[in-house]
């Protein structure tokens, strides 16, 4: 199980899932491109085993399912959605900014939130009640007016009381690559949305990359991945419960160490085993073996290096001075400091959000925030002194492109 990574080859498989599918999700977006609502049930039921009479979840679902989740949980998820509330609302900029940069001349951005967006919340092997609130809350912050969110069938009782509880209503029984298509596309029971958001497998991430000409996407979250940067005081028991806590999710989920020190790699290998024979889900961790390992590093400056290169979607830093090591690395969609960091705090209550870029996509994506759910027009305020202050600059550059009716539209505001 537990073996020395040779790091380029760690990232090719990451990264080649995705290009394996695309044929086959290719032909899934077709046919609800041309079949709407009919290849929506007929994929549901050849994918999930499920006949759907209504596609969209009912107030009464809603009502009732309440009544089969613990209060307890329910008060978890208000907990929950109170810390990302909190800080996604530090992300929110002004509705509008402008400052004047010479006299008469002021420029400034207007922001406005997108009117429908789209947030897929994955299901199957468990419910993800905390995905539905990093999607829907940023942007409800955004002041998003029309949140749709698609989910496999069956709908489990906890990610509807998170889709009320994040003002969610309007949920949808279709998953996979089909609802990415159906959301992107529209079809008589579900119009379409200007961007879809949050994580999936390999077919829905697939699908999203295949739809950016239909639909905005928020960056590709597919399957989920750690790397974990430590030195000789990490405490090896803490690195193996974040390593099998990734690697639970799915069977290709990516896990790494990236360590100075062979020793706390071998105490390593020793804990994951430990921890594995007592884990519950051992179908899922046993089928993601082959992508847990560790590699070396000379000293923790090649260590960063090496963690820039991965670009990972969770990176844990364990080391003494773990501040002095942030400032060098780039590449990481959530980065999680100190001993006491795990990963699932991320995962559900500190706040940040979890929806985050993989296989190696965060080396250019940031994770999903307040932004993904605005769009900015920049303004400009221009007075007659303003524009004499630019007048010559524009007039010029303008004839030297070839432009003269650029020219004329400022020289003749000049002369008037």
């Amino acid at each position: 199980m537990w073996k020395q990574l040779d790091v380029e080859g760690w990232n090719a498989r990451r990264r080649g899932s995705l290009s394996e599918v695309m044929g086959p999700v290719q032909k899934i977006v077709d046919a609800v491109r041309e079949r709407g609502d009919l290849a929506l049930r007929e994929l549901t039921e050849r994918f999930d085993k499920v006949e759907l009479d209504s596609m969209r979840v009912t107030e009464a679902e809603f009502e009732e399912a309440y009544s089969k989740v613990p209060p307890e949980l329910v008060e978890a998820l208000r907990a929950a959605e109170a810390n990302i509330n909190a800080f996604h609302s530090l992300q929110r900029p002004a509705d509008m900014w402008l400052r004047e940069i010479s006299p008469g001349l002021s420029v400034g951005v207007k922001t406005a939130p997108l009117r429908r967006v789209g947030a897929y919340v994955p299901g199957g092997r468990a419910a993800y009640p905390s995905t539905v609130l990093m999607c829907a809350v940023p942007a409800k912050v955004a002041g998003v007016r029309e949140i749709v969110m698609c989910t496999p069938p069956p709908v489990n009782p906890l990610t509807l009381v998170a889709a009320d509880i994040a003002g969610i209503h309007e949920v949808y029984k279709v998953g996979g690559a089909q609802a990415i298509a159906a959301m992107a596309l529209g079809t008589a029971s579900i119009a379409p949305v200007q961007k879809i958001v949050g994580p999936g497998n390999v077919y829905v991430t697939a699908a999203k990359m295949l739809l950016r000409d239909e639909v905005d996407i928020d960056f590709p979250a597919g399957p989920s991945e750690i790397a974990v940067l430590a030195d000789e005081t990490a405490e090896p028991s803490y690195i193996a419960a974040d390593m099998l806590a990734q690697a639970e999710h799915d069977p290709n989920a990516a896990c790494i160490l990236v360590t100075t020190d062979q020793v706390m790699a071998n105490k390593v290998g020793r804990e994951l085993e430990k921890q594995l024979a007592r884990s519950e889900r051992q179908d899922v961790l046993k089928r993601s073996l082959d992508n847990i390992g560790y590699t070396l590093a000379t000293d923790l400056r090649s260590a960063a290096a090496v963690i820039d290169m991965i670009a990972p979607e969770h990176l844990s830093i364990q080391v003494s001075d773990p501040l002095a090591v942030l400032s060098g690395i780039h590449n990481a969609g959530s980065i999680f400091i100190g001993r006491y960091a795990a990963v699932a705090c991320g995962d559900y209550a500190s706040g940040t959000n979890h929806v985050l870029p993989t296989a190696g996509y965060a080396s250019t994506y940031s994770g999903l925030d307040v932004m993904h759910f605005m769009k900015r027009s920049s303004v400009q305020v221009i007075k007659r002194e303003g524009l004499e202050s630019i007048g010559d600059t524009v007039e010029a550059l303008a004839k030297a492109e070839g432009l003269t009716a650029h020219a004329r539209s400022v020289s003749i505001r000049r002369q008037g």
